[in-house]
């Protein structure tokens, strides 16, 4: 009968009780991931305390694939550091490098240009309208480390959908057939 015939068979011997404590396995596994990801942004003082890097622009330091792990923390950002941002109009943060820093005379605060390592021009045109400055609520973490090629999944399940939908489907049924 084949792999597919046996795993019907499977399926259709489920019972009620073990369809309820698959249940609660796949929720407690949700759970944790969520419980990991909210210690993770405590621990870090980051909303998005991991990012893919989704272009080739911060290349050759950073390629498209790798997974940077950011930190926020109250020290002040200088010129150099690798910086993920927000702009508002924007879904996906940015990863670029703070090419410089100006002081406001009148408040103190400080605001921040920032460039890609591999693009020719600053990133004003990718701000929004008139900003010709980030602002500290801006920025999401500063990049501590990272992990090459690792995030090529995220990219591929993002822009091939059905492989998205194939790979969930594949591990629930993994989840319902499994056996105790």
């Amino acid at each position: 009968m084949g792999w597919i015939g046996e795993t019907i068979d499977t399926i259709k011997s489920i019972q009620i009780r073990q369809l309820l404590t698959q249940a609660i396995s796949l929720g407690m596994i949700v759970t944790s991931a969520l419980i990991i990801w909210k210690a993770l942004m405590c621990a870090t003082g980051s909303e998005s305390p991991v990012v893919v890097v989704l272009s080739e622009s911060m290349e050759p330091g950073f390629k498209r694939g790798d997974i940077l792990f950011l930190h926020m923390s109250k020290d002040p950002i200088r010129a150099g550091e690798i910086v993920v941002f927000n702009i508002v109009g924007r879904d996906i943060p940015i990863v670029h490098r703070v090419i410089k820093v100006h002081e406001r005379e009148n408040t103190g605060e400080v605001d921040f240009l920032t460039k890609g390592d591999n693009n020719r021009e600053d990133d004003r045109v990718l701000y929004a309208k008139g900003q010709l400055w980030l602002h500290r609520h801006h920025i999401l973490g500063r990049a501590v480390g990272f992990l090459p090629y690792v995030g090529w999944v995220t990219i591929i399940m993002t822009e091939k959908s059905i492989i998205k939908y194939i790979l969930i489907g594949a591990l629930g049924l993994l989840v319902i057939t499994s056996k105790d």
